[in-house]
């Protein structure tokens, strides 16, 4: 599949992302580079990785093998929590391009916010510092709620390009989609399919029979038509390429209604309000 077929979405400061991209989270080391490798085979060209997946290095190694010019690709990288606070994540923004083997990424995210550790905004300072140098081409944040994304927009002078969150059909995100889009911040999710619990879902087959497609294909056209930026994680190689297959059908709105109609609030992961993870 050419990388000109995925969609891509505008940042706020004008660099584009492919709206689908290819995700490593819980990816042992062993198996990433194979599976990046894949990845890239059936045409993808947005690589998420993050510090703590401690798997940055097996996905530089797929991308310097693969014979792909660096600005086809567009590969995302996350600060972990311990490193919070200006000059470690200086220090942290050096250490992650050493392991990918690049000099730039394409987009740095704050993993998480940590509240109670209070260093966030400054956490963001330093980010401003990195895209400013050009270490990353934009900037943002990933599991950041309305009132931590409020604070950054009042104390510091950048909007993030992008919040990576929990979301799917069971956790829609209503309100925090609707201020990403009041204040031009790109909708990520992570977890796209529920981590799986979604594709045994009786409504969402129906769907996927009803299109001839999978009940994965269904879920990540949704994303796609809601406007967010997909990640979905698989070292199948059959899987990988399936989950690249969604653009060639779409869902009409009573589709869209009734896999929105699933929501019940539910996370897989943490409550960011709460999470240090350190």
């Amino acid at each position: 599949m050419a990388m000109s077929s995925v969609p891509t979405i505008d940042l706020n400061n004008g660099v584009s992302v492919p709206q689908l991209g290819f995700g490593v989270f819980l990816v042992p080391p062993g198996e990433t580079e194979p599976a990046v490798t894949s990845a890239l085979a059936a045409g993808y060209r947005h690589i998420d990785t993050a510090r703590i997946y401690d798997n940055e290095r097996e996905v530089g190694a797929a991308i310097a093998t693969s014979g792909i010019p660096r600005d086809e690709l567009f590969v995302t990288t996350k600060l972990w929590n311990a490193d919070q606070g200006r000059d470690a994540t200086l220090a942290a923004i050096d250490g992650s391009l050493e392991r990918l083997g690049l000099d730039h990424v394409d987009l740095y995210l704050i993993h998480w916010p940590v509240p109670s550790a209070d260093r966030y905004v400054q956490t963001w300072r330093a980010l401003e510092e990195i895209a400013a140098d050009g270490r990353a081409r934009a900037i943002g944040v990933s599991n950041f709620q309305v009132p931590h994304l409020r604070r950054l927009l009042d104390e510091t002078g950048t909007v993030p390009a992008v919040n990576q969150v929990e979301l799917h059909p069971n956790l829609v995100q209503r309100e925090l989609r609707a201020f990403h889009a009041e204040h031009g911040i790109a909708t990520e999710a992570w977890s796209p399919l529920a981590r799986g619990g979604l594709l045994d879902d009786p409504a969402v087959g129906k769907i996927a029979a009803a299109h001839g497609r999978t009940p994965a294909q269904v879920i990540l056209r949704w994303h796609l038509q809601l406007g967010n930026v997909v990640i979905p994680k698989s070292v199948t190689p059959a899987r990988i390429a399936e989950n690249l297959d969604v653009l060639g059908f779409e869902l009409a709105a009573d589709d869209m209604a009734a896999i929105e109609a699933l929501d019940s609030g539910t996370r897989i992961g943490p409550d960011p309000d709460d999470f240090t993870g350190s």
